[in-house]
């Protein structure tokens, strides 16, 4: 994270002595990213965040997503899935690589908070696609709602609780998640630039502190799910302060940059993980030259494969070919994609009769190795979609 936050109580110093009401010592722990040499935060709990009870393996149903073989543009309905236990047990696998995971989850919210969680494998980047929820966490809480993104730092311990039916988009990275690096300055603050600044995040205000004896907490490693029982809740932190906690952007305060023709979907870059980028396309003014043909030209990422996840508004460049809200299309390397047939000429007609803005928001994540089609994309996929350009030329 680009700055320095405080919450709660904290010693006058780092690593001094601080002490509890009765005379005891708050347990320091630092939360930290590469090795101590990355961003970090000191938490001071009440108890010993080291005291573990029992651990036990959990076997998971999951299937390894598969290639995708023979290679085509697909297009896929969430609408179509069903609703999950919670927001944590409840996602459904859509794609994934080496490098991150994608799952869709949705639920009714009749089910109460998911388990306590924490995924030591990389940061998760979660997309409110409707709904509202409140994330509690070691550093604090967060209320969200549609239209959110939450990152949560890798290790952090959390849970959901939602309030009321809320669908979700996941991102589970295999290492941290940090706004790009283009946006800040050498020292971390977001420049003049940027699309969205410090302002624009909403991180915890205060503990959330819970009393409880033994707790278990589900722990997804590398090598799987381990479920840990803690001696005491972990959400006993008095206080924490440093530049690594969950924060909430909404894709709403995100600036879009536009150019007298059509920009490329870097300047709609809102996060980097490691081996991919998530982009928010928002409503914006058209491009404005009066020669402009202000639509997405055709075009092969040879390095990449693009998912696009349709969230509200009217995208012009697909009409016709069976995506609408909720809807996620996947574009791999190896296709030259863009708009379908006739979407150019309307778009330039409507322009012309004064149409010269885009109402569309869609959040894209675009991949460096290959996605892998999981088991969820298989029971929701459009079977005809690939086929769409070639019937609308006829």
């Amino acid at each position: 994270m680009p700055y320095y936050r405080v919450v709660g109580e904290i010693p006058r110093k780092r690593h001094v002595q601080f002490r509890r009401p009765d005379g005891g010592l708050y347990a320091e722990e630092l939360m930290g990213e590469e090795g101590f040499s990355s961003d970090s935060s000191l938490l001071y709990h009440r108890h010993a965040p080291t005291a573990i009870t029992r651990s036990e393996g959990v076997l998971s149903a999951e299937a390894e997503p598969a290639p995708n073989h023979p290679l085509r543009p697909r297009a896929y309905r969430t609408q179509d899935l069903p609703e999950g236990d919670d927001l944590v047990l409840g996602r459904q696998v859509l794609f994934g690589n080496e490098d991150v995971r994608i799952s869709f989850a949705a639920t009714a919210g009749t089910g109460g908070p998911s388990e306590l969680y924490r995924d030591s494998v990389g940061a998760e980047v979660v997309f409110l696609q409707t709904g509202r929820a409140r994330v509690e966490t070691m550093y604090g809480a967060l209320d969200v709602s549609e239209g959110d993104y939450v990152v949560i730092p890798t290790g952090t311990i959390h849970r959901w609780i939602p309030e009321g039916p809320v669908k979700a988009l996941v991102v589970e990275a295999r290492g941290h998640v940090r706004p790009p690096g283009r946006y800040l300055s050498r020292y971390g603050q977001f420049l003049e630039h940027a699309p969205y600044s410090e302002r624009d995040l909403r991180g915890p205000l205060e503990p959330v502190l819970v009393e409880g004896g033994e707790v278990p907490v589900l722990v997804r490693t590398r090598d799987g799910l381990s479920r840990l029982t803690y001696l005491h809740h972990p959400f006993d932190v008095v206080g924490w302060d440093g530049c690594l906690y969950p924060y909430a952007f909404a894709i709403a305060d995100f600036e879009p940059i536009v150019k007298r023709t059509h920009a490329p979907p870097p300047v709609h870059q809102t996060f980097e993980g490691p081996g991919f980028v998530i982009c928010s396309f928002c409503p914006r003014p058209l491009d404005f030259d009066d020669d402009a043909v202000p639509i997405p030209y055709n075009h092969h990422n040879v390095d990449s494969d693009e998912m696009m996840f349709y969230v509200g508004g009217d995208y012009s460049a697909r009409k016709g070919s069976g995506i609408g809200i909720g809807s996620i299309s996947l574009h791999p390397s190896g296709f030259t994609h863009g708009p379908q047939p006739g979407a150019v000429e309307a778009v330039v007609e409507g322009v012309r009769q004064g149409h010269g803005t885009s109402t569309e928001l869609a959040v894209m994540i675009d991949t460096f190795r290959p996605l892998r089609l999981g088991a969820a994309a298989r029971r929701c996929e459009d079977p005809e979609y690939a086929w769409t350009w070639a019937r609308a030329a006829g």
